[in-house]
């Protein structure tokens, strides 16, 4: 059976820009269409279809769009409404979609709709003749290679697997869908964001710092230093812009009346137990570096660590640069030279 293959892609919902996970996913899209010699098309699903799709240009592939004040914000009735009219207007074989929560929501009862299949956090799609997709389960401890002979497949791809689509600025043609939208029961009224200080989860961000229990434990002077560990994480993540994680011992010692940090969560949590980060570069402290924390970090590109204990994990292979140091003085160091700058 030939291919033919649909990008779906939706654009930021504060403007007609294009989602960055989106052109990750039209870059996998023309990878695998040129692998397999098959048709591409991409379906975008925004306010305005025409000025996102500048995004685009130089694809060369057929652009579809649906555009409208509806289309706008996430609301699962509208956008597998859209998703719905623009696989029907295409006909695919394989659907392709970035694994962001707007998609995620419906990906499931569109591929229902269209008596397909779905499979999420696909992390890379290979094969030369047939198509091979994989994903981790158990967190991120096993990866399953998945075939399918049911179409149309739908994949929702994991954000950073590839380089997002850079084009040539142009004019894009967009064929404009029309789609029959049921009654729509949700309507937004606004968005309601934490301050940009308060926010401690960037994905985007460059940098991950994870922050492990040895912070609120007692330190060499017989005290515990909580309030000053809490300073200067919050003051390293202000300056650097970096994503913070935390090891679970860490986030479980408020169930057990031990000092904790206040901003930390178990949204924060990486590892076995925990989120498996894609940041560039990730620094760790006051951690051991133990397996079911390291997991974690599988795809962090460059690692180290800060441990005064020069035996622990991270010393034995599982970090690039390991500095044997008190995490205390050398963040204080490091937000000092941040702050020069």
């Amino acid at each position: 059976m030939a291919e033919s293959i649909l990008v779906l892609t939706h654009a930021e919902e504060t403007g007609p820009v294009m989602t960055k996970t989106s052109l990750e996913v039209v870059t996998a899209g023309k990878e695998l269409a040129a692998r397999l010699g098959a048709s591409l098309a991409i379906g975008i699903v925004a306010g305005d279809a025409e000025s996102a799709a500048s995004s685009i240009a130089g694809t060369g592939a057929r652009v579809l769009g649906v555009s409208g004040q509806a289309f706008a914000q996430a609301s699962y009735a509208s956008d597998a409404s859209a998703c719905e009219a623009l696989c029907k207007a295409i006909q695919p074989t394989i659907v392709l979609a970035p694994g962001s929560s707007r998609f995620a929501r419906v990906a499931a009862g569109v591929a229902h709709r269209l008596s397909g299949c779905v499979d999420t956090h696909v992390t890379s799609v290979a094969g030369e003749v047939g198509i091979e997709v994989s994903r981790w389960f158990y967190r991120q401890r096993i990866e399953a290679v998945i075939t399918r002979t049911a179409r149309p497949w739908f994949l929702l791809l994991e954000a950073g697997i590839y380089t997002p689509f850079t084009g040539v600025s142009s004019e894009v043609l967009v064929e404009r869908v029309a789609v029959e939208l049921p009654a729509l029961r949700t309507t937004v009224t606004g968005m309601r964001v934490p301050a940009l200080n308060a926010q401690t989860i960037r994905p985007e961000a460059a940098m991950l710092f994870v922050a492990g229990a040895g912070w609120t434990k007692k330190q060499p002077d017989g005290r515990t230093r909580a309030a000053d560990a809490g300073d200067l994480i919050l003051g390293f993540l202000h300056k650097s812009g970096a994503s913070l994680g935390s090891s679970k011992s860490l986030v479980d010692q408020g169930d057990d009346g031990q000092p904790v940090l206040p901003f930390l969560t178990h949204m924060n949590q990486v590892g076995q137990t925990g989120s498996t980060p894609r940041h560039a570069k990730g620094l760790s402290t006051c951690c051991h570096g133990e397996e079911p924390h390291v997991v974690g970090w599988r795809f962090i590109t460059e690692r180290r660590a800060i441990s005064l204990d020069p035996n622990c994990g991270w010393t034995r292979g599982k970090a690039d640069v390991v500095y044997v140091a008190d995490a205390f003085e050398v963040m204080a160091r490091v937000n000092e030279l941040l702050k020069r700058d």
